[in-house]
């Protein structure tokens, strides 16, 4: 199986990635969901079999993944437990 992440923040998609494990594995920074969703789409026609987000995606960015990609990959994003949202809060508030 392949499958990508992506992370969201201040990233160029077009430098900021890794592959690992004989490529199996890849991750990619990308900078908006409109990024997201055309890397998306190349990772699709690239072969890639599965997905992942990051937390800032949220649900409607996954959604828009989903989209993007015609619902034919399955899309996840990251969640955390309620009780580290002061945690989350703290990490990213810089």
């Amino acid at each position: 199986m392949k499958f990508a992440f992506l992370i969201m923040g201040d990233f160029d998609c077009k430098i900021d990635r890794a592959i690992i494990h004989d490529g199996t594995a890849q991750i990619i920074g990308v900078a908006s969901i409109e990024d997201a969703c055309m890397v998306a789409k190349k990772l699709k026609a690239d072969g890639i079999d599965c997905i992942e987000l990051c937390g800032a995606f949220g649900e409607a960015g996954a959604k828009a993944i989903i989209e993007a990609t015609g619902n034919t990959l399955p899309i996840g994003y990251i969640t955390h437990l309620l009780e580290q949202d002061e945690m989350y809060r703290i990490a990213f508030s810089n």
